[in-house]
């Protein structure tokens, strides 16, 4: 890629010394790179010097996830611009549109299922609306969830009404039933958090919620992914209310 730039560069450069660019005064060449995080911080660091050289010729677009993982250097070169995830709303049009020029059969509760698993990313959805699609021919939740392979969110609403009734019993059944299906810790504590966000409670007990969930999802993180401490966070949860 270093050479493949520089070369674009050089040639771009000595078009302009011999008065044979078509591009107008002022005009300049642009290349876009994506997924520029990850990129090895030896590549970045060819990438500036690159930038810097060619700079009179060629500005640089940088696509990426996570700006943190690109060098400071180049981001001090760069105007930065920040972008949300896309609303439910905006996703399930689109792909709304794409069921009906693509002649997809689907339910409301399959379109419901693409929208919750895309978790505002387009190209997300539309991967899952495909897979799902060339899998199983109709788009539902069931087919749904089985392309995903996450667990379904019904259930774990489920859980989170008993641990809201402080019934931890009935709310370990759910918990026990997800991991004996072979999710891991870190799919069932990131989809126990996607559906407290939106599951009908008082605020000041979703806050709560929230809180302790997160103080979980951080010690999965860190390596005390078990079933105890899943089983922990629903002890504490059924002790909130």
């Amino acid at each position: 890629m270093r050479e493949e730039l520089t070369l674009f560069g050089i040639k771009l450069k000595c078009l302009r010394s011999k008065r044979k660019v078509t591009l107008p005064p002022g005009r300049h060449k642009i290349i876009v790179l994506d997924e520029a995080d990850s990129m090895t911080e030896a590549a970045q660091q060819a990438l500036r010097r690159t930038m810097e050289i060619y700079s009179d010729t060629t500005r640089f677009c940088l696509a990426c996830n996570a700006s943190e993982k690109v060098i400071e250097p180049i981001q001090s070169r760069c105007a930065m611009l920040r972008y949300s995830k896309l609303s439910d709303a905006e996703i399930l049009a689109q792909v709304l549109k794409v069921c009906e020029k693509e002649d997809i059969s689907y339910t409301s509760d399959g379109l419901e299922a693409i929208v919750f698993t895309a978790q505002g990313d387009m190209r997300q959805a539309l991967n899952n609306l495909q897979s799902t699609h060339d899998g199983f021919g109709q788009i539902d939740s069931k087919n749904v969830f089985k392309v995903c392979d996450e667990p379904h969110p019904l259930l774990v609403k489920d859980m989170l009404s008993n641990c809201t009734e402080g019934k931890i019993d009935e709310a370990y059944k759910v918990l026990s039933h997800l991991w004996r299906l072979g999710y891991s810790p870190e799919d069932i504590i990131s989809n126990i958090f996607r559906v407290c966000k939106t599951h009908p409670m008082a605020e000041y007990l979703k806050l709560e919620f929230i809180k302790e969930i997160g103080q979980a999802h951080m010690k999965i993180v860190h390596g005390s992914n078990s079933l105890l401490q899943l089983s922990g966070l629903l002890a504490k949860l059924c002790n909130v209310t």
